[in-house]
């Protein structure tokens, strides 16, 4: 538990919103990975199936939550996360990437948080989430572009783009 907690809470807070729904949840993914122990397969790696029940208990909980009255969440009640002795400018990028991140469908955010904030390779993606390897390639591909054309439209770019790449000098 020790060594899963805080990805799993990451994962579970990026894509609920809620730290307190959040804790609630990792909480509740542990107790069902503990539960569900004796019918692990070992044949299986532990992370896959972790996120497997990760993914499972989530989307059980944003279907119950479908269902309530709704309330709304500001993004500004969502935790920054800690960055140390960044540039204002480097803090606001971060900012837009998690809200350009709000902004995309559960299956997309679900397949990029696993491969870049989890670390999962695409094959233990496509285990946890149930899906074929293919369908993990676009989502995560998707996710991107989606993440790209929300912060471009903010004014940011990332990878050092400018606002147009500069012409090519004409042949002598």
């Amino acid at each position: 538990m020790r060594a899963y907690q805080v990805p799993v809470f990451n994962y579970v807070l990026r894509i609920v919103g809620d730290r307190a729904l959040a804790e609630d949840l990792t909480q509740e993914v542990f107790l069902r990975v503990f539960q569900g122990l004796p019918r692990f397969s070992h044949n299986a790696k532990f992370t896959t199936w972790l996120f497997q029940v990760t993914k499972n208990r989530v989307l059980d909980e944003l279907r119950a939550h479908e269902r309530r009255p709704r309330a709304t969440v500001d993004i500004e009640d969502i935790p920054p996360l800690e960055v140390l002795d960044a540039p204002f400018e480097r803090l606001e990028a971060i900012d837009a990437v998690w809200r350009a991140v709000e902004g995309l469908s559960v299956d997309l955010k679900m397949a990029l948080l696993l491969r870049d904030v989890v670390g999962l390779s695409y094959t233990e993606i496509a285990d946890s989430l149930e899906v074929t390897l293919a369908t993990v390639k676009w989502r995560i591909y998707k996710a991107r572009e989606d993440v790209q054309i929300a912060l471009a439209r903010e004014g940011i770019h990332l990878y050092g783009e400018s606002e147009a790449a500069p012409a090519a000098p004409a042949p002598v």
